[in-house]
């Protein structure tokens, strides 16, 4: 990840001219960028605000130069400009087609989100009693459950006191639900589908109550018999955890809607942090088209995978320690290589760097690294940069000072990168886990944006080859890689179903996630006459 570089303290009065000079060269770029370059505009983020001149992001108002860019972004963009255009060679300069074919998004085919309920839908009836959740895991994690959880709380006619996040994770966040999300939106979207108060009343604070874990992947017949039966004996029933509490596939089409109305409309993050996120996107887009890369690369994954490719020995035995000091982490030994084979690990920032340049986006495109603290720093980026040295992130986009409130808050670090995922001409996710599956799902309910999903089982034997001597880089290894992902690029296709074979929970398991893919369920396609 690109870096700032310290100043030697004999060159500070030199470079202070040359910061203000970028500085404000910068800023005059940007606004023209901004009022005479459409193409460069940014689309708006669902529930997003719209900047004015002066916005308040962390109750402190900034000046327009600062929203425009931030010192250090100034700086990178001085940089990064002069450097692309000095690197510029003839497989970065693109044709007309080739720009289209690199950041064109699939064909709708006319599918548009229908989640509005029917006309035979109810509003809530009489509340038996006050619901508890404790969503657990990371962000997407946990508004996933709280999805789920919404939909459990109409089943069981409950009233849902407003969700309590995660505090014990790897993370160890102490954000709130409303350091999260916009609690006021969340109650008045979703008045016609389910009560929600914000605390539990005092009066039911010691009255008796059931602590459940809801069987995984559970239809609405195990909700409405076994769960609404604990109504005869308790007011308040506690849901442990939250995750993959209710079945992907074969539930009433109403609440599949629910679902998708809470999940990606009523859920929608915080205004402070809806506030940066738009700003961290149209200073993406002011640099150009983007791909967001969601680099799952971080200490958590590695340790919980197991997949030690490319590290030394020391980090290796780093990650297998905290594997075995989480309890709740069942699996303790790992094959590493194993794991790589199947496709069950990441790409390395090498192997991501390879992906891309393979598929044929030139090194001056720019990045958005989606992630926190890559492992190794630094040491594992350097081959990632050197396929494309405009590596950005949300350090560099924002200013210390708009970042601040949000820095030690790993869920609300983490809804910036889905904001500027989700809004990003191409999202490339480099693992398959929640955020990936979210932001997927998101683009989808949006209008199908471009999503490149990597096979990462076949990349895998390729890259190997290549490492082996056995294929060298060049158009041979492009062309294979381009035609594997053809049909990985995010076009409409109905949700996959369990694989064939598996059963009991692996069926379960083997299932697309329902966020991952809301169709056919919240998406409809418009006739031939409605386009």
């Amino acid at each position: 990840m690109a870096q700032r570089r310290r100043l030697r303290p004999n060159r500070m009065s030199i470079m202070r001219c040359l910061l203000t000079c970028a500085f404000v060269t910068a800023a005059t770029l940007a606004l023209l960028t901004v009022h005479v370059l459409p193409s460069f505009k940014a689309p708006s983020y669902s529930g997003a605000k719209k900047l004015s001149k002066r916005w308040d992001v962390s109750k402190k108002e900034l000046r327009w130069t600062q929203e425009l860019a931030p010192p250090q972004l100034s700086k990178f963009i001085a940089f990064s400009r002069s450097r692309k255009i000095s690197q510029l060679g003839s497989s970065d300069r693109v044709t007309s087609a080739e720009f289209q074919k690199l950041w064109k998004p699939p064909p709708s085919r006319g599918f548009v989100p229908c989640v509005a309920p029917g006309s035979s839908y109810s509003s809530p009836g009489e509340s038996r009693g006050y619901f508890l959740v404790h969503a657990n895991g990371g962000l997407n994690q946990m508004k996933a459950g709280i999805s789920d959880m919404v939909v459990v709380a109409r089943l069981i006619n409950a009233t849902l006191v407003i969700p309590k996040l995660d505090k014990n994770s790897f993370w160890q966040d102490k954000s709130k639900f409303a350091d999260v999300f916009d609690e006021e939106h969340f109650i008045a979207s979703l008045v016609n589908d389910v009560k929600i108060v914000k605390k539990l009343p005092p009066e039911f604070a010691k009255a008796k109550r059931a602590v459940k874990y809801f069987t995984s992947w559970s239809s609405v017949e195990y909700y409405q018999g076994e769960i609404y039966q604990l109504w005869d004996d308790h007011q308040v029933i506690r849901a442990a955890k939250s995750d993959a509490r209710l079945a992907n596939n074969n539930l009433p089409p109403e609440i599949q809607k629910l679902r998708c109305r809470t999940f990606f409309e009523a859920l929608r993050f915080a205004p402070p942090i809806e506030a940066l996120g738009k700003l961290l996107v149209d200073r993406m887009k002011s640099i150009g088209p983007y791909i967001a890369l969601h680099l799952r690369y971080e200490k958590d994954m590695l340790a919980f995978s197991g997949c030690t490719y490319g590290l030394s020995q020391q980090e290796s035995d780093e990650l297998a320690a905290i594997r075995e000091n989480i309890t709740h982490w069942k699996v303790k030994e790992i094959d590493p290589s194993e794991q790589r084979a199947r496709g069950y690990c990441p790409l390395t920032p090498k192997e991501v760097g390879l992906f891309l340049s393979s598929l044929g986006y030139p090194s001056n495109t720019p990045i958005y690294i989606a992630a926190g603290e890559i492992y190794g720093g630094q040491a594992h980026m350097a081959d990632l940069e050197s396929h494309f040295p405009i590596l950005m992130s949300k350090e560099i986009l924002a200013s210390e000072e708009e970042l601040r409130p949000f820095s030690m808050h790993a869920s609300q670090m983490a809804a910036l990168d889905y904001i500027v995922s989700v809004e990003s001409d191409v999202f490339v996710p480099s693992y398959s886990g929640n955020m990936a599956r979210a932001v997927e799902g998101h683009r989808r309910f949006l209008g199908h944006r471009k999503t490149i999903i990597p096979d990462r089982k076949m990349l895998v034997h390729l890259f190997d080859k290549v490492d082996q001597g056995l294929l060298s880089e060049g158009d041979k290894l492009s062309d294979k890689i381009t035609e594997i992902h053809r049909r990985r690029q995010g076009s409409p296709r109905k949700r996959k179903g369990p694989i064939s074979g598996t059963k009991g929970r692996d069926r379960f398991r083997s299932e697309e996630v329902f966020y991952e893919n809301p169709l056919p369920d919240c998406l409809c396609q418009l006739s031939s006459s409605d386009l």
